[in-house]
């Protein structure tokens, strides 16, 4: 298998990109990784950290930039370290790929190369939402600003099969993201999409879900559009980082305080591990005739290994067939 990584993505390329590459390409042998980016600088770096001499690169002399128009740049920058990334992948010569880049230009450069599965309208990217239960599902979480009915009911399927393949969610549970649990609540989209879903053969549809009861693994899978979805998981990371931020501040008010908290101290770490989107490895825009994972803009090596380790996943448990299955036509 092989996956390429898009080596100047992201607030933190090339440095911790390179390192996440090679701390993939060491742990997992079954996978060449390629990074893509300009050699002259992506070369030194894997010379100077362990498992950098398994890593190839494929040479790119163009960056695109964070605040770059994303048409505007996959039309200017065509050998892009993100342009040239994908296409290895439209071209056969790599199975995923994974960027921190830019987000427009890269749900925008891998629907123009990859093109969509058919059945399916609106590519949906997808994000695992830590939750009581090991973690649910959000799709869309901000592809899709503006949806009709029949998009959500897509993204419903979408998610379904990734929630089957990766989260080994047999006949997982699909809730709409709704303002309550009654069908008659929620706009005029979600009240369509509603009856959608109730219709819709082979999908474990268990009516609407609220936002408060997401955390709470209320089901595998939420649906809602990409409007909604990316206010939930920003919100969600804001008042995580204020949380800790709040408490780490009334711990150090007294001594019996700082004492406790250094008691304390390893079930914090490993609740905080447990809220970092870099454990997660990354969110798959599905519906594409291809694997690619879309990674945090900030993420570090450890982010950047689990985007590799879920685009593995992606391909070794065949989610494109998965979601293909579904919408081929029924004899």
């Amino acid at each position: 298998m092989r996956i390429v990584v898009d080596g100047m993505g992201g607030d933190r390329a090339p440095e911790e990109i390179v390192r996440g590459a090679a701390e993939a390409a060491a742990e997992y042998r079954d996978v060449t990784v390629v990074l893509t980016g300009d050699e002259a600088r992506l070369k030194p770096l894997l010379a100077a950290v362990p498992g950098g001499e398994s890593v190839e690169v494929v040479h790119a002399s163009q960056v695109i930039e964070t605040g770059e128009p994303p048409v505007q740049a996959l039309r200017r920058k065509k050998d892009s370290s993100l342009v040239v990334a994908i296409n290895l992948v439209r071209d056969g010569a790599a199975d995923a790929v994974v960027s921190a880049g830019s987000t427009g230009a890269f749900m925008a450069g891998s629907l123009l190369a990859l093109g969509r599965l058919a059945g399916i309208d609106r590519p949906a990217l997808a994000s695992v939402f830590p939750t009581l239960n090991g973690g649910s599902l959000l799709i869309d979480m901000g592809a899709n600003v503006d949806c009709k009915p029949e998009h959500l009911l897509q993204f419903a399927v979408m998610g379904s099969c990734y929630a089957e393949a990766i989260l080994g969610r047999p006949r997982p549970s699909i809730g709409l993201l709704s303002v309550g649990t009654e069908e008659s609540k929620g706009s005029e989209l979600v009240k369509a999409a509603h009856q959608l879903l109730k219709e819709a053969p082979g999908l474990n549809f268990i009516g609407n879900i609220e936002a408060r009861d997401i955390p709470l693994g209320g089901a595998d899978v939420i649906v809602c559009d990409g409007f909604a979805g990316n206010i939930v998981l920003k919100l969600t990371e804001g008042v995580a980082g204020a949380l800790f931020t709040m408490l780490k501040s009334e711990f150090k008010k007294s001594l019996p305080r700082a004492l406790a908290a250094a008691a304390l101290r390893p079930a914090f770490v490993e609740l905080k591990k447990k809220m970092d989107y870099a454990e997660y490895g990354g969110a798959p825009l599905l519906g594409l005739k291809g694997a690619a994972i879309k990674c945090h803009g900030s993420s570090d090596a450890r982010a950047i290994k689990n985007g590799v380790r879920a685009a593995r996943q992606f391909v070794a448990e065949g989610v494109l067939d998965r979601i293909s299955r579904y919408f081929a036509p029924k004899e």
